[in-house]
């Protein structure tokens, strides 16, 4: 009952038992649907659009904090590589103003100065001393590059422009990675002779190890054709291209989103390492970047969910109420007017009835004068006294006219009792004359009527019309209970010194256990494919209300239905006040 109400109007599960006589006023689907569909997109699209837009600036500002941090770390790295190498290089240019041609022609003073080196910075492989013709004149170091001839390679040429020189990673000679780097010293005889070291790979790395990323970030080196001159995590091993574009003036760290080799999205920085050959690049996963924003977004994203729900089904709760509540009205409206109506009508046949029961009467009367004369004449004259069949279809005349004095008698108690009037009234009497009126449907239907009338049952004050009613509408119901057949019996008793208790016992098909709670409410029938309007236990249960009364119902399916009404011996006190004052309906 709970989710019917919630999310099945009465209008929609009323909507196949609606006749010509019970057409809407307005068309509450059409309200209904209006109402949910606003309602929700008054609640629902700001609560979207907002959440949306939280969706795009929040990935934004987490994307550009990315790029930022990316941004500082691709500095930072580049002042430390580039810190690293100008420290080196001056140690270098130190050694060479520090000591003649001649000096470090002495293996073994160049042998305690690549000590000293290896000392105080470490990396330092070797360290050769070279001409001006590009000769090898004097080496320390683990391999045999004595009188090795330099003055053919490009970088030879190149440090007498510069002073100064830095090489990629390369294998050389030794087919191990390294990097060379080489100072240029003038002499006083207009010569220059070069100093220079090589370094192995291992303290350039553990320049950047020093940096911490996050767990799928990755920061190394490469050369200006993109080749790797440090080892990293994903891009592959030393020399290997990378698959990023290479954006970099020189002048500060660039930054732009990229792809990687399996086509995930990644954010890449690069810097230009001033007087070297490297450039620093740092490479950020996209699913790394936004993993806290993701989780969190989830979280967020479930809520959001959760609400929408939470808000339809209030939206539709409310919409239903609010829309339910007005169906009732109407409907209620609408059942005012046709009890007016019946009213009115009722009003008529009662007053036609009791025209028709006065002017049958008088015939009547006469036929039963006439007919007792006639039977008076025979019965004191010999011909016709012993004569059995003339004096039997006298009784018959008489006892023809005494049934329908019985029947212009109760269509009178009918008709006089359509007003609201307590009045002294036997119970036992009026439910007679409702089974009186009942008879002859009992008989077509097959259907055997019993009554338990208690002798102790006194009388009392009430409605007598109401009463007719009541039982009237009880019997027509438990009638429609019985297809053929069936027992119909009516108890009265007194249940306690002050109440009256009827019982309307049937041994129809019952009512469903979940439909009892509902049974009496306005327009709720289990009839309503054969044209039950769901009115007649509604108005029966205001009836009783009406005489101070209580009714209830029991019912097995299969078994058959029991309604008892209890009725007090006085009547409530609005209406005795009423009835007291004689008031007029």
């Amino acid at each position: 009952m709970f989710k019917a109400d919630l999310f099945f109007p009465h209008f929609l599960r009323n909507q196949g038992s609606q006749d010509r006589s019970s057409v809407q006023t307005f068309d509450f689907r059409r309200i209904w649907r209006q109402a949910v569909i606003v309602t929700s997109l008054v609640a629902l699209v700001p609560l979207v659009v907002m959440t949306l837009v939280n969706y795009k600036l929040t990935r934004k500002s987490i994307e550009d904090e990315a790029i930022v941090r990316a941004s500082r770390v691709t500095s930072t790295a580049r002042h430390s590589v580039s810190f690293f190498l100008r420290e080196r290089l001056s140690a270098l240019s130190f050694i060479a103003m520090d000591n003649s041609f001649s000096d470090l022609m002495d293996t073994n003073r160049l042998r305690g100065i690549l000590k000293r080196l290896n000392a105080s910075f470490e990396g330092f492989i070797d360290l050769g001393l070279i001409d001006g013709r590009g000769e090898q004149v004097s080496y320390v170091g683990p391999d045999d590059l004595q009188a090795k001839q330099y003055g053919n390679q490009p970088w030879f040429n190149e440090i007498q422009k510069t002073d100064r020189y830095v090489s990629e990673m390369i294998l050389g000679y030794r087919q191990r990675p390294h990097m060379v780097i080489a100072v240029r010293q003038k002499m006083p005889d207009g010569g220059f002779f070069i100093l220079r070291a090589t370094m192995d790979s291992t303290s350039f790395v553990e320049t950047l190890k020093s940096f911490e990323l996050m767990s799928r970030g990755d920061l190394f080196l490469v050369n200006s054709e993109g080749k790797l001159q440090t080892r990293s995590h994903y891009e592959g091993n030393l020399f290997s291209t990378v698959p990023y574009t290479l954006q970099y003036s020189g002048e500060q760290p660039e930054t732009h989103h990229d792809r990687s080799a399996t086509g995930e999205a990644v954010i890449v920085g690069t810097e230009k390492v001033p007087d070297s050959p490297f450039v620093v690049m740092i490479v950020k996963r996209g699913d790394e970047m936004i993993r806290f924003w993701r989780d969190t977004g989830m979280i967020l994203m479930a809520f959001v969910a959760f609400s929408v729900v939470v808000i339809l089904l209030v939206i539709f709760a409310v919409s239903t109420r609010m829309v339910n509540s007005m169906y009732l009205l109407d409907m209620r409206q609408r059942a005012a007017m046709r009890d007016v109506e019946q009213y009115n009508k009722l009003a008529s046949i009662g007053r036609l009835a009791a025209g028709v029961a006065h002017e049958v009467n008088n015939p009547l009367a006469i036929i039963n004068e006439k007919a007792g004369l006639i039977k008076d004449i025979f019965s004191f004259t010999n011909t016709y006294a012993k004569d059995e069949k003339i004096i039997g279809l006298i009784n018959s005349v008489l006892a023809s006219v005494e049934r329908c004095g019985t029947i212009t008698k109760r269509l009178l108690s009918f008709a006089r009792h359509m007003d609201s009037v307590f009045e002294e009234v036997h119970l036992n009497a009026i439910i007679n004359d409702v089974l009186g009126f009942m008879k002859k449907e009992a008989e077509y239907r097959g259907i055997q009527v019993k009554t338990s009338f208690a002798g102790d049952v006194p009388a009392f004050r009430s409605d007598r019309g109401k009463l007719q009613q009541v039982f009237l509408n009880l019997i027509n119901n438990a009638f429609a209970a019985m297809d053929k057949g069936g027992t119909l019996m009516v108890e009265v008793q007194m249940e306690t010194l002050e109440t009256i208790r009827a019982s309307v016992i049937d041994s129809g098909a019952g009512i469903a256990r979940e439909n009892l709670d509902k049974i009496f409410e306005p327009f709720f029938s289990t009839k309503t494919k054969t044209g039950g309007t769901g009115l007649g236990l509604s108005i029966t249960y205001s009836l009783v209300k009406e005489l101070g009364g209580d009714i209830q119902v029991d019912s097995t399916v299969g078994v058959g239905t029991v309604f008892t009404v209890t009725l007090p011996l006085r009547p409530p006190p609005e209406s005795r006040e009423e009835d007291n004052g004689n008031p007029t309906r």
